[in-house]
This record gives structure tokens, sequence and C-alpha cells, in this order.
């Protein structure tokens, strides 16, 4: 394991100027940190999302345009000589222009990864030029030369051996000489394509870059101190917890917990690499760390809350002491690339939700195709507007007397469907929608400020 620290910055931690020179901060107090993942400024990726997807006006396509320049000139025109980075930033500029010009005409995948990861591109000439004014030995690369993946636009998969062959051959020298600033989200294909991780995937590209370097530590850093009992803005006691495990956050994270991407944790979890969650705007606060071991495994640890659920219900009469029903449903499913999250059996009927992880932020949908097949072997009820919230802790399903406390707690929600013994560490429910934050609401108040 190397002994050096990989420190990523979210689009809040890098917004303008003062945000940019916290991140700074932060490296300068850490002489062990010696690669930083960054990702583009916020506001950046939806806007060039945004013209990715074909904007067929140009006076709307020039504004947006616009906005781009002035995010990055607030932070340049700040600099003591942003001579070669803003050189660099208004070529990106241009190609952004060339390629949304390209999508009004016809949008594809490949192009929107191409255009999107301008914004990362972007950010970290200017990071770089920030920190070198700073006296830090920083130097900017291009993590597409590292982070190989497939050719899937838009949701590329890593190639884990190959990343970690190149790292060693070029990563880990530069890591050994300066404060290396990279980016987030973005990787390439064989043919030297640009491809993304997907939204959210700046976590995830920072833990699969220290993971290839073998790093000694992760921090990811954003816009809170920390991972809490659950989200503040709904319960405004929600309290900061110091330690989690590894366990306990991949549970947090999947059941829709914004600190972190549900495929955060899972090259820190192969090498056992720590990874702390702090603020960039408060680090003194502190913050999470997420470890295999640690102290305390508290019974109940947090709650989570995912919107935008889908339920899908199919029932018949074929399945009563039948074999064979649910391998034809997945089958079907799979056949459209239909990805199941959470199911639930009785004898006569299934309800499954579906996977939420890659679609945009709206809730997923059965495709029209999967439905005719489901169809034929059974009737089929979708339902919108549905909410799950987890129960996040330890040794659940052996432990004694909980469930009287967390349902009675609920007796005056609807419960759509329950899911529970899968999972030493969660115990998760579906709800409408509309009553998931005050389900939430409650159930802190009862199991974690008594």
């Amino acid at each position: 394991m190397s002994n050096f620290n990989v420190a990523k910055f979210g689009g809040t931690s890098v917004a303008n100027f003062e945000a940019m020179s916290r991140c700074a901060a932060i490296v300068e107090n850490n002489p062990e940190t010696k690669l930083v993942v960054s990702s583009a400024c916020s506001g950046v990726t939806n806007l060039l999302v945004a013209l990715a997807n074909g904007v067929q006006d140009q006076q709307q396509r020039s504004d947006i345009l616009t906005q781009l320049a002035e995010i990055h000139d607030a932070i340049l025109n700040q600099l003591n000589d942003p001579t070669h980075a803003a050189s660099e930033v208004y070529s990106l500029l241009d190609t952004v222009t060339s390629l949304a010009e390209a999508a009004s005409i016809q949008a594809s995948n490949k192009l929107t990864d191409h255009l999107v990861a301008c914004g990362e591109l972007m950010s970290t000439h200017i990071l770089t030029q920030l920190m070198i004014e700073r006296g830090i030995n920083a130097v900017r690369f291009d993590i597409r030369d590292v982070l190989r993946t497939d050719s899937h636009f838009g949701r590329a998969e890593p190639d884990v051996a190959a990343i970690r062959e190149l790292a060693s051959d070029t990563l880990l020298p530069l890591c050994r000489e300066h404060v290396v600033v990279t980016q987030g989200f973005i990787g390439s294909d064989e043919e030297g394509n640009t491809t993304t991780l997907g939204r959210g995937g700046s976590d995830y590209s920072a833990a699969l870059i220290a993971e290839a370097v073998q790093a000694s530590g992760l921090e990811i850093w954003t816009d809170v101190p920390g991972i809490y009992t659950t989200d503040p803005r709904i319960a405004p006691n929600a309290a900061p917890i110091a330690e989690i495990s590894f366990s306990e956050a991949s549970e947090m994270a999947n059941f829709g917990a914004k600190i972190l991407h549900p495929s955060t944790l899972v090259p820190a979890l192969r090498h056992d690499i720590p990874v702390f969650v702090g603020s960039s705007k408060a680090p003194e606060q502190g913050g999470t760390w997420i470890r295999h071991q640690v102290e305390s495994s508290p019974l109940f640890r947090a709650l989570a809350l995912r919107n935008n659920q889908t339920m899908v219900t199919l029932r018949s009469a074929k399945m009563f002491h039948a074999y064979g029903f649910l391998a034809k449903v997945f089958e079907i499913l799979a056949k459209h690339k239909v990805s199941v999250d959470l199911i639930t059996t009785s004898e006569i009927s299934v309800s499954l939700t579906l996977d939420q992880t890659g679609t945009s932020g709206g809730a997923p949908s059965l495709p029209q195709a999967a439905r005719e097949e489901l169809e034929e072997l059974c009737s089929v009820k979708v339902e919108h507007n549905l909410s799950v919230v987890a129960l996040i802790g330890n040794n659940m399903s052996e432990s004694k007397g909980y469930a009287k406390q967390v349902f009675g707690t609920l007796e005056d929600f609807n419960l759509r469907m329950i899911c529970y013994g899968a999972s030493q560490h969660n115990l998760c429910f579906l709800l409408r929608e509309s009553e998931a934050k005050q389900a939430i609401q409650k159930l802190h108040v009862e199991l974690f400020e008594r």
C-alpha cells in the first residue's frame, strides 16, 4: 500500500475561487495528499447535459455557452497568472461549442460523454494553476490516459486490471514527485473515445484510482461534514456519525444517502482503504470515517430515503404451487435489461421495485416490450410516486423486540412493501412518497432522539 492519500473534491467544493482556495488549503494541511480528483465546477455538468440533449434554438445554445464561460472566467480572473489555464479553458469551450452544434443535429451517448467530460477537464486546469500559485508542486494529469473502460457510453464499466497497470506506469511516478490534479467521472475506451461512469461517478472514479495506486486513504470532500443519522433537512436533530462500517455505509449509499455514490465503496472495500467524508467548507468540523472494523456497531445506525420508486406487481393464479414462474419473469426482465432492486412474493403474486442506479434521477420505467411479454404470463400493475425508507443497522435479523418499536411508530402509515432478512444491515419498506419524510421524522425521534 502506498503511503499517500487521495482527495476528491465535488462540484460545490470547486464552485468558485474561494471554494477552490479551501481545497488547496486542505491539500496543504495534509502532506500525504499526493493525488487530487476534481469534479466540474458546480452547475457546469447540468449545463453541458442540456447542450448534449440537443438544443435546437441557437440563442438558447448561445446563452448556455455564455453561462459556462462566465462560471470559469469568474475564477480565472482571480488568478495571479491565468494565461495558460485560460488558454486551455477557452480551447475546451470551443470544443463544447462544436459538440453542442453537432448535438443539436443528432445527439448520441458517445457525443454526450465527450461533451460533458469537458467540465472536469476545465476545472482541473484552473485548480492546478491555483495550487501552483499557492506554492504547491502541482501538475495536471488527464485521467483518460489511465482510467480505461468499456464503450458503454453514459455508464461505462471500468477495466480494473488495465487501470492498475496504467496507473503503475504513469500515475504513480508522478505522485512521488508532485501533487497530481486529475478528473473524476471520466475515462476512455480502448479506441481512445471519452467515456463517463454516469452521474455521481466522480466518487467512484476516485475510489478506482485510489485502488489502482494502493492509496493509504481516500478523502471525499463535499458540502456536508460527514454522514448523519439521516438527512438533517428532513430531521433537524440528525446527528453526525464519527465512524461507520463499510457494510453500513454501502447500505446507506444504496438506499439513497446522497453523500456517496452507491458504487464508491466497492474499490475501497476490495483493498481495505479507509474512506473519510467531510466538508470542504468546514474541514475543522471533522467528518465520518468509513472502515472495515469499527469500535461501535449499534442496532440502529441511520435512516435513508430514496424517492422516485417504481413498483411492479405481477399476479397470476398459475403461480400457486408452481415452479419456474419466477424464472420466466426474470428471464423476460433480463432480456430487456431491467434490473430489480427490492422483491417480495406470495403464493400468487410478486412485487418488485426497479433499480434506479444509472438513471438520470427520475423514476425508472418498465419498458413497454417487457410489459407486453409479462402480460402473456400474468397481470401487470405499475405504480409510481413511491419511496423506500431504509433503517440501517447491525445484526438486525438476530435481534429481538425492536419490530414493535419500529412498526408501532409507523402504525398510521400504509406500508406497501416490506423487505427484511436478506441483509443483517437493513430493514426497508415502501410507502407513498407524500408520506416518506414524515415517516423518517417519526422514526428518527423514536429510534435516535430518545
